[in-house]
């Protein structure tokens, strides 16, 4: 045994005995840390190893699907501004082909307000020239017969009958009287 020379000689002996005592031996302690050394050499190339390399495979994936999902937010919004943009010019359109509409309306209606107002004179002038050729005509067909009857009323009253010349002087008179009572 070891001599109590050493300064911890006693510590050794403890080990000693507690060694003696539990089996413990320096050789199958080497042996063992000899075994655990290849079984974790074993696991970390094949065990380890292939579930680091899918770790980090599946790392990899969920980057990529995160920069896709990035990439797809990007593009969504520039895709909804897009479509904010033509349904603004879509808007700008309609408002500026329905004020074309309103004013080209406008225009219509006041085009026809005016064809409306000119017919509707157009009639009144009509109406008037007719009612006035109408009046012209009864007067004339008026004189005809109120010559025609002072003829007839100086015959009766003077029992002659009058000559062509004595009837033409008569109407001429009594034409003469109406022209100047009308006016």
């Amino acid at each position: 045994m070891i001599t109590s020379q050493l300064p911890f000689a006693d510590i050794i002996q403890n080990f000693q005995d507690i060694g003696a005592k539990t089996g413990f031996t320096l050789p199958q302690f080497l042996a063992q840390c000899v075994a655990v050394t290849i079984l974790f050499l074993f696991l970390q190339k094949f065990a380890w190893a292939p579930v680091r390399a899918k770790l980090e495979e599946r790392r990899k994936i969920i980057a990529d699907s995160m920069a896709n999902a990035d990439k797809i937010k990007q593009e969504l919004a520039d895709a909804e501004a897009t479509r904010l943009s033509i349904i603004q010019k879509a808007n700008a359109q309609a408002n500026l082909i329905i004020s074309e509409a309103e004013k080209s309306a406008a225009a219509v209606t006041e085009q026809r307000a005016k064809e409306a107002t000119r017919q509707a004179e157009d009639i009144i002038k009509n109406a008037h020239e007719a009612s006035v050729l109408d009046r012209n005509r009864l007067m004339e067909e008026l004189k005809r017969h109120v010559g025609e009857l002072v003829i007839q009323t100086t015959e009766k009253v003077t029992g002659k009958v009058l000559t062509a010349e004595d009837q033409a002087r008569l109407n001429t008179e009594t034409l003469r009287q109406l022209g100047a009572n009308n006016n």
